[in-house]
């Protein structure tokens, strides 16, 4: 470990820390004003290098390499107009975890748009004219392109800052910033602010992609791996803040070099893998920040929007004609593995129907209810998952005393985790079990001796009782339905009513004597351990284990489930993850383009049921009931 081998290593960590600014930056334009979660913001990123790559093999010859560049950014920034003007625009009164649910639908289409007309392969486009060279530094060689983007980064930071501090249109946007309703009062046409904003985020996304075309091959992974890498960025800077996203690139990237430097140096006696901390080092850093300064290194406290989507009406009771429906739907599930006896396919899907269902109910009971956003819920799943598998693997004990206890290890996860989560709030409180996640997941995947590693643990089979899918299934039903009716027995308890009191009003509840934190933990536990249940079940239909099971996209897709559903009602979690689960299988297995099918039909369920499939059923049900008690008041 060389002093010359250091600087260099830090000069990288310049170069990731540019590049990862330009995403950064339009993120947090975009949320500033708003409001937005922007989870396509990494596929706009992914779109510029893809983009760029076609333009510069094409058009380089006769117009030059870098207007190539420029147009590929401005293609993207219409693209993110478009994307808003056709889509979002229509769902910004919207809740936010429902715009969240579209913008994550736009990722899938895009996705499978890129895998149409690219293919699947990687593309490596070619040097930068002029910056094809190196340069020496203390020594070594260091590659002249890598300088030019260290030196891009301040240069986007500063025609930003301009933008925003010496325009009128700068003004407005920082207006918007704190108060957009506002802004709109005051005559602004706030519409075509947001378009204009969007589009701006949507073209420094696409820039950074176009400009890592002579460095790193486009692939179809790019668009979550960089979106995730880019809210750490805006959460840890402060949401909002450019300044602050471009010092928190820095940081992160600086930490993540540093480690790399390191490689593994023994601590105490004991060797230690730095080199391995670059898989989460930056959820570390975001962890440890938003613990100390929950609002980011410069952020503040967002001015809370006026339009938050329809206020969840008081819970009540399930009516005659509910409790019909219900008791139909549990007869059907019984008989349905004997219906369908010819196909065991069919067994199974219901088991991952059921399955997704408990860890839908168990995330609604703290997103709903509780008030608070998990982007990590799939963290407790794992435990679960790898809790049963580690007891019958490595103890020798029976499925059944596993079942029993992997919630409990759950729940000993979200016990500590969300000692932590519950002080946080928002989109902080989201990013923080993001946070926390996958620092679970990284140790999970590098733990080999214990978990495997990424090849996961196999050999985890149910008892020779419930060998049989049938009788498997007859369990799952059990415990499912056990799981889900404790879930909305609690909400009618006391403990629920004081929980959604503490959600609908904190100082209301705290005045009246409520310790809103400690219930929040308390049912931060209760979900945990119930995902933790649903993930044992998972273990023991699938025979097996994977980190993937508790990656951020098994908690993505928990999150489309709820929101899928319905937020606002009891039911919405099981409609939803039956809905999810069902259309996945059904779309996945009939097109190689899957991604825009599902993607396609998320974005017209939002469009045409902005409340969720059972929120929506719930709305028009009491719109036709109170139509009808006033017909039967007006008439004679």
């Amino acid at each position: 470990m060389t002093l010359s081998g250091f600087l260099v290593q830090l000069l990288n960590g310049l170069t990731s820390a540019s590049s990862l600014f330009f995403v950064a930056a339009g993120l947090s334009l975009i949320f500033g004003v708003t409001r937005i979660v922007n989870f396509a913001h990494g596929s706009f990123f992914m779109a510029g290098l893809y983009i760029a790559y076609t333009l510069v093999e094409r058009l380089a010859g006769h117009i030059g390499y870098w207007p190539s560049i420029a147009l590929a950014a401005l293609a993207v920034g219409v693209l993110g107009a478009l994307t808003e003007m056709l889509i979002l625009r229509r769902i910004y009164k919207a809740p936010e975890l429902f715009q969240l649910l579209a913008t994550f639908a736009v990722v899938l289409v895009l996705k499978d748009a890129v895998l149409w007309l690219w293919g699947p392969e990687e593309l490596l486009g070619p040097r930068a004219p002029g910056l094809a060279g190196s340069v020496l530094l203390w020594g070594r060689l260091f590659p002249t392109y890598d300088v030019f983007l260290i030196l891009a980064g301040p240069v986007v930071l500063a025609l930003l800052w301009l933008l925003l501090t010496r325009t009128r249109w700068g003004t407005l946007v920082r207006a918007a910033t704190q108060d957009r309703e506002m802004v709109s009062a005051l005559g602004v046409n706030q519409a075509w602010l947001f378009t204009a904003v969007f589009a701006l985020g949507a073209l420094l996304a696409g820039l950074g992609g176009a400009l890592q075309l002579p460095r790193e091959p486009a692939n179809l992974d790019m668009d979550l791996n960089t979106i995730g890498a880019a809210f750490v960025v805006v959460v840890v800077g402060g949401m909002g803040s450019i300044s602050g996203a471009y010092l928190a690139a820095l940081l992160i990237a600086e930490v993540k070099a540093v480690c790399i430097w390191l490689g593994v140096v023994e601590v105490f006696g004991v060797a230690v893998s730095f080199s391995k901390l670059t898989l989460v080092v930056d959820f570390v850093v975001m962890a440890v920040v938003l613990v100390w300064r929950p609002w980011g290194l410069l952020g503040q406290a967002q001015a809370p929007s006026r339009h938050v989507g329809m206020r969840e009406a008081p819970l009540h009771r399930a009516s005659r004609s509910a409790l019909w429906c219900a008791a139909l739907l549990g007869l059907v599930l019984v008989a349905m593995p004997w219906l369908s006896a010819s196909s065991p396919y069919t067994t199974v899907l219901l088991i991952d129907l059921l399955i997704a269902a408990l860890f839908a109910a168990s995330l609604h009971f703290i997103m709903g209810p509780a008030g608070m956003h998990s982007f990590g819920h799939a963290a407790y799943f794992g435990l679960g998952a790898y809790g049963a598998a580690l007891l019958v693997r490595h103890l020798g004990w029976s499925m059944e005393m596993a079942l029993l206890l992997a919630p409990f290890a759950a729940a000993l996860g979200a016990l500590v985790l969300g000692w932590f989560a519950v002080r946080l709030s928002g989109v902080y409180l989201a990013m923080l079990t993001l946070a926390f996640a996958q620092i679970i997941w990284a140790i999970t995947f590098q733990w080999d001796g214990l978990t495997g590693g990424s090849n996961g643990l196999t050999g985890v089979w149910p008892s020779a009782l419930f060998s049989d899918k049938r009788m498997y299934y007859g369990l799952t039903l059990v415990l499912v339905t056990g799981g889900v009716l404790g879930l909305r027995r609690i909400l009618f308890s006391p403990f629920g009513y004081a929980l959604r009191a503490g959600r609908d009003s904190v100082l209301r509840a705290q005045a009246l004597g409520m310790d809103v934190q400690r219930l929040q933990w308390v049912a931060f536990i209760v979900a945990g351990g119930l995902a933790g249940l649903a993930g044992a079940l998972y273990a023991f239909s699938k025979g097996s284990i994977s980190p993937e099971t508790m990656a951020v996209g098994k908690s993505v897709d928990g999150l489309v489930m709820v929101l899928l559903g319905g937020i606002q009602t009891l039911a919405g979690p099981v409609v939803g993850a039956f809905s999810f689960t069902w259309l996945h299988d059904v779309v996945a297995r009939n097109t190689d383009y899957w991604r825009a099918l599902l993607g396609a039909v998320i974005l017209m369920l939002v469009l045409l049921f902005p409340q969720g499939l059972a929120g929506s059923l719930h709305l028009s049900g009491h719109r036709w009931r109170r139509k009808t008690l006033l017909q039967d008041r007006s008439a004679p």
